[in-house]
């Protein structure tokens, strides 16, 4: 497959997949504002931050390298090997599982049963949904190497939605069962994801259509693992190189999580504030996470196929180098103006966004300026999430190794000033913590990228350059709204409400307009798309 199919495959995997983020920030965000009604803040902050995060760390700390390392292989990669790379994510999973599971029950503060009730049973579940999730793994790792995008997008949809109905339903019937809820409806979404894959492979796998596109694996026995005679069982580059990010992604995980990690060995939020918290860390990263992530994850893919990891600039296919040189640039266009059309219209909007969502109890208080610096944090998101993106796809494993400690020192950083800046200034301290954090991590990328292409003729940073005209219209769209808010938000009646959000769909309209006459090249390369 040549660069430009990659490409179009790429696009259409971010895009699916920005649609698959829609869909859960949506449901999580809808679910959200109908379990408030029905339980208490401190309930949802357990399941949200303290359960959710023994699940996402047992899974990522047990495959986020291996996904690194196996789709950063050629197309010519030994399958048989990778996959029994893949499958030693499950006793892995295990391990940290149990571990994980043993702090989170004997040595963190447990929650008042009468409150929070059936919390020892809410660990088991999570631990226990996060290994039945890594057997679906050498499934997710081939279709996602193999760009097979609809499966993705039909596997996680049934599987949210499944989870959403359980949950609505007990909410409904059975409120008292507290964590029970919870933890059924999350077995059920991770059997239905990995039920999915399996169910799909055993249809497509001795297929005509596996056959036409010389699929590298013909039977399902294969996807287990098994030895070759006269082979090792793994191949020992693919698993160096998983080593190396292991250490990587698991500086990652503190520094992505890093503030739950906080809230929940070092008690700084009660449980109900750190519900709210987590309300508006849903709010705030719905349109982050919808775009951004996708994006990542596909044109990583894209990055690692176009061009060889290890390799310097001259000794690249110089139309390969062209390409990449011409995405990166407009990828970082792109996701700066997001970035700043929702920083600059976040902060006069989000008052009004938080008492249209959940009332009172979110608009008043600390609600409002939390949501303001997370539109803030959504710029140095956007940046980071594309200027990372290239760097992974391109280091070589003794940059990879280096890059560790550069994250170590970061880790330690952030978790001190995420410790100071929250005794200073509550749950926004977090949000600035992650920002400096962020910014750190940018100013890396962006000196790799320099570096990278410094000996040819491309410049893929100008891409964080937007048009004076375009910044002028920024700025005074961000006057105009907020002055609007002043005068006519929150609590003047719908009237004075509506007459604010028509004030800021004007200044949007100018905001885009603009947009469209300045920034004519990434307009076309978006379409084109």
């Amino acid at each position: 497959r040549g660069p430009m199919d990659v490409l179009g495959q790429t696009t259409r995997l971010a895009s699916s997949s920005a649609l698959l983020q829609v869909l859960f920030r949506a449901v999580t965000f809808g679910l959200n504002a109908f379990t408030l009604r029905y339980l208490s803040r401190e309930l949802l902050g357990v399941v949200n931050v303290r359960l959710t995060l023994l699940y996402s760390t047992v899974v990522f700390l047990a495959r986020e390298a291996f996904r690194r390392a196996c789709l950063s292989g050629s197309t010519k990669q030994n399958w048989t090997k990778t996959i029994n790379l893949l499958w030693l994510t499950v006793p892995l999973g295990v391990c940290w599982s149990i571990f994980l599971g043993l702090v989170w029950l004997h040595l963190l503060e447990v929650p008042d049963p009468s409150v929070v009730p059936h919390y020892q049973a809410g660990v088991v579940a999570f631990g226990l949904s996060a290994i039945i999730e890594l057997l679906g793994e050498p499934f997710w790792v081939l279709a996602q190497a193999h760009l097979f995008v609809r499966l993705k997008v039909i596997a996680e949809s049934l599987s949210v939605v499944s989870k959403c109905i359980l949950t609505v339903i007990l909410v409904v019937l059975y409120p008292q069962w507290g964590l029970y809820i919870f933890s059924l409806a999350q077995l059920l979404y991770v059997s239905v994801l990995v039920m999915c894959y399996v169910i799909y492979f055993m249809m497509f796998l001795g297929s005509p259509e596996a056959t036409k596109k010389s699929f590298p694996v013909t039977r399902m026995k294969a996807l287990l693992p098994h030895l070759v005679e006269d082979e090792t069982f793994v191949n020992w580059k693919e698993a160096r190189l998983t080593w190396s990010f292991f250490k990587q992604s698991f500086l990652k995980q503190i520094l992505t999580e890093g503030e739950r990690y906080v809230m929940t060995f070092l008690n700084v939020l009660n449980f109900g504030d750190q519900g709210v918290y987590d309300i508006v860390n849903n709010l705030g990263s719905l349109v982050a996470r919808f775009i951004f992530l996708p994006i990542e994850e596909s044109f990583y893919v894209f990055f690692a196929k176009v061009l060889e990891r290890g390799k310097n600039v001259k000794d690249q296919k110089q139309d390969d180098v062209a390409m990449a040189a011409n995405v990166l640039e407009l990828l970082l266009k792109l996701v700066l103006l997001i970035g700043l059309t929702i920083t600059v219209f976040g902060f006069a909007y989000s008052q009004l966004a938080l008492d249209i969502y959940g009332g009172s109890m979110l608009s008043s208080g600390t609600g409002p300026d939390l949501l303001r610096c997370y539109s803030l944090y959504v710029l140095f998101l956007a940046i980071n999430g594309v200027t990372e993106c290239f760097t992974f796809a391109l280091m070589c494993k003794e940059e990879v190794d280096r890059y560790n400690f550069v994250m170590l020192a970061l880790s330690f950083t952030f978790l001190c000033i995420s410790y100071f800046l929250t005794h200073w200034h509550g749950s926004v301290g977090f949000i600035l913590a992650n920002c400096f954090n962020m910014g750190i991590r940018i100013a890396h990328s962006t000196h790799y990228i320099y570096n990278y292409f410094k000996e040819s003729t491309y410049r893929p940073l100008a891409g964080l350059l937007p048009s004076p005209v375009l910044v002028l219209v920024y700025i005074i769209s961000g006057v105009i709204t907020g002055f609007s808010e002043v005068m006519f938000c929150c609590d003047k009646g719908w009237i004075a409400r509506l007459v604010h959000i028509s004030v800021g769909a004007l200044c949007f309209a100018a905001t885009s307009v603009t947009m469209f006459c300045t920034e004519t090249k990434l307009v076309h390369f978006v379409r084109s798309q």
